[in-house]
């Protein structure tokens, strides 16, 4: 057996730990566009003001950046594998608090505990896969497809907000919630119950303890021995060009999401063919997602990277010469679509993965996450103001600079890689 033959069966073998660990991908982006496709139909339901549904849209953002931020101190007190097993659990509670909710309060508090579960669950479910995964190229691959499943996830909110929309009341808004509650309790039986996993935790905790024999350790490894110890050069110029990537990524991706329909409509599209055309490029964002997790444990892993980037880069200058033509308009904002899930997301937690101790990824991906989502929070408040049809041309060129600074990172993090012999590519 050769070795990509043998790559491929570990990938096979270790496939339903990744399949768990996107179930929680699914709830994370279930959560943010389920409310966001039914805000309005709470606010009907459950007569809210305007300024309650801000709140509750707000709350949402900053509980899951608080649950990132606490992914590692969550670890440390529960374990790794515990934290992972449970914190479905308690997502879906607070699912279950939103679908018997009565009042603005109830959902508040039913919204901010899936907010923290769902925060701190993306982060703890991929040190769990790269911490069982039995060698660095499987872990890549695995890792990687996680982010399949946050497109579905997105996918199914749309579809399941599109088919409830027509219900009266808070109906619709609650049959929503529920199958995000339902979906959260199977993955919890899913990960506590199975004895393959458990097998797959015990096999990877003994591969942990042997690396750290074989390299003599006598040191625990922690947040201060990596960033104020021996290698502290290192991990810091790791940790530096993922953020700078992730957060420019992040905020591109979190802005154009927001006005992606708007510009579609400024083109003198129908709310209905812009709904409709954002249903199919999120389709497009899911193909180009899983042609980005087939080559993430191989070679041609950073020569997708460099086109997806390039392409992000030209989308943006082509968005900002274009004329209003609406086709134009389309096809490039497909084109980003490509580019962005090609080197985007996935790239990173991959990164992350790959450039620290396992002991430590949770609390650095966790920061990360809470980092870059409290960033993309304010930058929403200036936001109205970049969309309006007089600025979008320049908000245009500005968002190509920031695809250029994420390359500039990203291609540090190439190369920082490439130097400490963490990959052959």
């Amino acid at each position: 057996m050769n070795n990509g033959e043998t790559s491929t069966s570990m990938v096979k073998k270790y496939r339903p730990l990744a399949v768990a660990a996107g179930i929680g991908s699914i709830l994370g982006s279930g959560i943010s566009v389920g409310l966001s496709a039914t805000i309005t139909v709470w606010q009907n339901g459950l007569g809210l003001t305007n300024s309650q549904v801000g709140i509750i849209s707000g709350a949402l953002t900053f509980a899951i950046a608080i649950g990132s931020l606490l992914a590692g101190q969550i670890t440390k007190s529960f374990g790794l594998v515990k934290s992972f097993n449970w914190l479905n659990l308690i997502y879906a509670i607070g699912a279950l608090i939103c679908v018997f909710s009565n009042n603005y309060i109830m959902l508040l508090i039913g919204v901010i505990i899936t907010g923290l579960a769902s925060g701190a669950d993306l982060p703890i479910s991929l040190t769990v896969v790269s911490h069982d995964a039995p060698d660095d190229k499987t872990s890549a691959s695995l890792v990687s497809s996680t982010q399949i499943f946050w497109q579905i996830g997105v996918f199914m909110s749309y579809v399941c907000a599109f088919i409830v929309s027509k219900m009266a009341g808070a109906s619709g808004a609650r049959i929503v919630f529920s199958i995000l509650a339902i979906f959260a309790l199977i993955t919890w039986a899913w990960r506590t119950f199975s004895t393959k996993f458990r097998a797959f935790h015990e096999e990877g905790e003994q591969r942990r303890i042997d690396r750290e024999a074989a390299s003599q350790t006598t040191e625990k490894v922690s947040i201060k021995t990596v960033f104020a110890g021996a290698n502290k050069g290192r991990f810091m110029a790791f940790f530096f060009s993922i953020l700078i990537f992730y957060v420019c990524w992040n905020l591109l991706a979190n802005t154009f999401g927001q006005f992606q329909t708007f510009t579609l409509v400024q083109a003198h599209a129908s709310q209905s063919f812009a709904t409709g055309a954002g249903i199919v490029l999120n389709f497009i964002s899911l193909l180009a997602t899983m042609a980005f997790a087939s080559v993430a444990g191989g070679k041609y892993r950073n020569k997708f990277f460099l086109v997806g980037i390039t392409v992000q880069f030209l989308a943006m200058l082509g968005l900002a010469m274009s004329s209003h033509s609406l086709w134009p308009i389309v096809i490039t904002i497909g084109c980003y679509n490509i580019g962005n899930n090609i080197a985007g997301e996935a790239m990173y937690k991959v990164w992350t993965q790959e450039a620290f101790p396992v002991e430590v990824r949770a609390s650095v991906q966790g920061f990360i996450n809470g980092f870059s989502r409290v960033c993309c929070g304010l930058f929403a408040l200036i936001t109205p103001a970049l969309v309006v049809p007089s600025a979008i041309r320049n908000t245009m060129f500005g968002f190509a600079a920031i695809v250029f600074i994420s390359f500039v990172a990203g291609l540090t993090m190439m190369r920082l890689e490439k130097k400490h012999g963490i990959n052959n590519f």
